[in-house]
Parts: structure tokens; sequence; C-alpha cells
């Protein structure tokens, strides 16, 4: 029996007849676990994982190549393959603690030598030798970064950083040149619970901008989110995770730089610009208000969270199960 994985989840509508260009990091290939992950995710996208050569000069032209043959509505690239995706200007990408010095980085960390591949490749190479000359033409590649950056590619791309990788560090330098950068829960390689919980939410940002998709609105006000310790709440995690899958949603709190901290700390990526600081929640125009302060009449459907009907988050997460996404 085939042991179903707890946190990927399957996506049929996400990116649905779209093209998914995928750059892998070093020694890595076309096979990796990111791969199967986002065919699994998104199993209506053509994703495309090509083994990328050693050389850089000739990774960049391959990826040029198939995106003129291909026009990928979405690229994503971790690691090295981020320093690639960046390069890849006017389409929209996921760059994945991108090594945008990727020179200085194998130098760091001693990726010199006879190297392995971690996963197979179609041409069945298990290794390759990287010596002085390799290593320098990575920082030739590394140094055209940012040559296009401009106003639309700001709007093009996003860098997502994990906030325990030590291997890259490269958030300061992406977001002096692109806004759209944040944290995520993670370290340099990705597991299931953070593509799933950090890079899946993006991808969705992206197909609805492209889609020019509006959902329905929620607003939660922080308040309702924490427990007295401070802690979430119980099943609050597990109901944003679900939510944000068919809505539009925002945390709302009066103290900006506690609330940022919280939110964080214990939503992460999904709060990214998804939060509003305000003291007048009746002027909040959308569909739906979850909140424990309700202060005269609002402009959206009042849940009132703690009461009889909406006493847990589990009956938050009950009613809107049966609403559809409506």
């Amino acid at each position: 029996m085939i042991k179903e994985n707890p946190y990927v989840k399957q996506f049929p509508d996400l990116m649905a007849g779209k093209v998914v260009l995928y750059c892998h990091g070093f020694a890595s290939s076309g096979q990796s676990g990111t791969v199967t992950r986002l065919r699994e995710v998104m199993p209506q996208a053509k994703v495309i994982a090509p083994d990328l050569p050693i050389h850089p000069a000739e990774a960049i032209a391959l990826l040029h190549d198939i995106c003129k043959q291909e026009k990928p509505d979405l690229i994503i690239g971790t690691s090295m393959g981020g320093m690639y995706a960046e390069q890849l200007y006017g389409y929209h990408r996921i760059c994945v603690n991108p090594a945008l010095e990727m020179g200085e980085t194998m130098k760091a960390h001693g990726m010199t030598g006879t190297q392995q591949f971690q996963n197979p490749r179609l041409d069945g190479v298990q290794e390759f030798y990287v010596d002085k000359a390799l290593v320098k033409e990575y920082k030739e590649q590394s140094e055209l970064r940012f040559s296009q950056a401009n106003t639309e590619e700001q709007s093009l791309i996003y860098g997502l950083f994990g906030d325990e990788d030590t291997t890259v560090n490269t958030f300061d330098m992406f977001h002096e040149v692109y806004p759209q950068a944040l944290h995520f829960h993670g370290e340099h390689r990705m597991n299931d619970k953070s593509f799933m919980q950090s890079v899946v939410p993006v991808i969705r940002w992206i197909d609805d901008q492209q889609e020019h998709r509006e959902r329905p609105i929620i607003y939660i006000g922080i308040e309702t989110m924490k427990e007295w310790n401070q802690k979430p709440a119980s099943s609050v995690q597990k109901a944003v995770r679900q939510l944000i899958e068919q809505y539009q949603v925002y945390f709302v709190a009066e103290d900006e730089a506690t609330s940022k901290e919280w939110l964080t700390e214990y939503i992460g990526v999904p709060a990214w610009r998804h939060t509003i600081i305000t003291w007048r929640r009746d002027l909040l125009y959308g569909d739906y208000l979850i909140s424990s302060k309700k202060e005269g009449e609002t402009m959206a459907t009042y849940l009132e969270y703690g009461s009889d009907t909406f006493k847990t988050w589990e009956d938050i997460i009950t009613y809107f199960s049966h609403l559809g996404g409506q």
C-alpha cells in the first residue's frame, strides 16, 4: 500500500492548461523531488524540467531556447536554478533561495573537485568535475544578474528565502532590486511542508493575476487567532491553509509591529502584504469578517468568533466548507 503524503495536496485548477518551467539546483536534475511535487500539486499544468548542462553558458542558452519554444506561463528556479530564473526576463518567475553569487557559493561550500549528481539524469551521467575554470564561468554568469531589471520585471518576479538557509543568503541583494522578496520557514532545500505552505500560495497569486481572477474576501481579526499565551488558537493554521485555496484572506490588527511579527512566525507567506492595520473594521469592504470585536454595522458578513455558532476554528472551517468558495 502506498502511504499517503500528509502535506502534498493536489489542485487540479492551479495553473491548469499552462506551462511551468522548472530550473533545478546545482548537481541536481529534472528528476528531482521538487519536480515530482510540482506535477503532483498541479496535475493539469505542463511541467518542463530539463537536465541543465554543467557549463552555465550552455544552461542559460538551453533555457532561452525552451522559453522561446514553450513560452512558459511561470518559471520556478531553486538555488542555482534561481540564478538562471532571474535572468529569464519577461516571464513570471519565482526564485527560491536563489544563488545569485553562484561562483562565490561554490568556493565557500567546497563545491569543487569530483561531484556526484544528487538525482539521476537522462544521459546517465553520474558525476562531473569542477575546476577553477568552471567556478569562474559561474561567477561570470552570476554577475549578469539584474541586467534587465526594470519596473515591469519587478512585478513579474518573486524571491522566496528560507529563514534557516545556511547555504545561500542573497535576500538583501535581491530585495534591493526587486520589492517582492519574502522569507519563509525552511532551509535551503525545500521539503513538502515548506513547498506547500510557502511556494504554492505564491503560485496561486500569480495564477490569479494572469486570469484576472477575483476571489471572495475574508477578513480575520488577529485576536481570534491567538490563545491567551499568544500561541495559535487550535485549528487556526489549518483554517488559513484551507481558506486561502478559495478566498483572498486578509488579517486585521490594530498594532503593526507585534502583529507582523506574530503573523510572520505562525502564518508565514500567506500573511505577506495581506495584513491590514485599522481601528475601523466596520469600514472594511469585503465578503466576510471573522472577528470578536463588532463595532456597529459592518460592510461584510459578520462571523462572531467565540459565539455559540462560531465557538472554535473548526466551526469556521465547517461553515466555509459548505459554501464551496462562495
